[in-house]
């Protein structure tokens, strides 16, 4: 599809500078631009390509002063991040979605599907699933018995969803993710362990979207919650009987135990581990690499293990570096002592 530059502008609410029948039907980075593209200029310090770009549309923060002519179509709006991110939703609602199910897809008879559903070669389908209007389920996905999948939900290739977990609208599962496997739980025999069966579920809210090869465990028993709204990265963790606040963000590689409890609005950075049944309150951030082994209050801003505030945390740090010469300098100052008490 083509868009002019008239037509974006009244879309991100911006204002034209140049041609405003100019058209496009791509998007490129101001560095590595084509004509027919559009592209966005949001950190001053690329404002250097904008008189090289081949971009024929650049959309441009307010607050950028261009003091020579140029040859793209510029837009100009408050912030030109937030309306590539609105342009690049337009652009995927807008290809065309697959439907039907193919021939070498296995779906029960006992199974539900709503309209518009795609299945795709060699998916598996259980008995007394139910898939939601509209979603798709891409190759070689596997969704056992009883699972409920909302509308216009996206499940890529490899994906496994176990036995009576619930998805609910809009939530993308990217490729390799496993939803509902056993929760690790096992008790010492006193020779090895005995297998506790993890009898409860995973319950996915609206609006979820989950990263390939993530992992979100179902509970021993109840349910292990991602609330609405949720982006989890990719190699994430989620452990049994855990409950995800609404809005929360989790980078590659985070880690929660069993039975813990986030809030809403948090955000994890990468390979952040956070111990087992614990509160971490509202709007939570954690810096990378952290380590949260207690409850922490809401509205904190962390880092390190145990996690502390930043200023601390980087003044600790550089302390750190110094150690060795202190060590040295310590050692030579209990000589010096050592001395004067022996002259005494």
């Amino acid at each position: 599809m083509e868009f002019t530059a008239k037509q974006i502008a009244q879309y991100v609410n911006g204002r034209v500078e140049g041609e405003e029948t100019v058209r496009v039907h791509t998007f490129a980075k101001i560095e590595e631009s084509v004509p027919g593209a559009i592209s966005f200029l949001a950190n001053p310090k690329y404002t250097h390509y904008i008189h090289d770009t081949q971009s024929s549309i650049v959309l441009i923060d307010e607050s950028i002063e261009i003091h020579e002519k140029v040859k793209p179509t510029l837009i100009r709006v408050k912030n030109a991040r937030d309306c590539v991110a609105k342009l690049l939703q337009l652009y995927e609602a807008s290809k065309p979605k697959k439907k039907g199910v193919d021939a070498l897809a296995f779906v029960s008879p006992k199974a539900h599907l709503g309209q518009d559903v795609y299945v795709g070669p060699f998916a598996y389908v259980g008995d007394n699933v139910s898939v939601g209007d509209g979603s798709q389920v891409y190759p070689n996905v596997t969704i056992l018995d009883g699972v409920s999948i909302g509308n216009h939900c996206i499940i890529y290739p490899n994906v496994s969803v176990y036995h009576e977990c619930q998805l609910g609208d809009n939530v993308i599962v990217h490729s390799g993710a496993v939803i509902g496997a056993d929760g690790f739980g096992f008790a010492p025999n006193g020779e090895s362990y005995d297998k506790i069966p993890q009898i409860g579920k995973v319950v996915i809210e609206d609006n979820v979207e989950i990263g390939a090869n993530t992992c979100v465990d179902r509970s021993t028993m109840g349910a292990t919650y991602v609330r609405k709204g949720v982006k989890l990265d990719n190699l994430v963790q989620i452990a049994h009987n855990t409950d995800i606040g609404a809005n929360t963000v989790m980078s590659a590689q985070v880690g929660i135990a069993g039975s813990t409890k986030v809030g809403s609005w948090c955000m994890f950075g990468g390979q952040v581990g956070v111990s087992g049944h614990i509160t971490i309150g509202n709007h939570v951030m954690l810096g990378a690499q952290s380590g949260a082994p207690g409850s922490i209050d809401d509205n904190q801003t962390l880092i390190g293990t145990p996690p502390m505030d930043q200023y601390l945390f980087f003044k600790s740090q550089a302390i750190i570096r110094r150690l060795p010469d202190m060590y040295k300098q310590l050692n030579d100052l209990k000589k010096e002592v050592e001395e004067l008490k022996n002259k005494k």
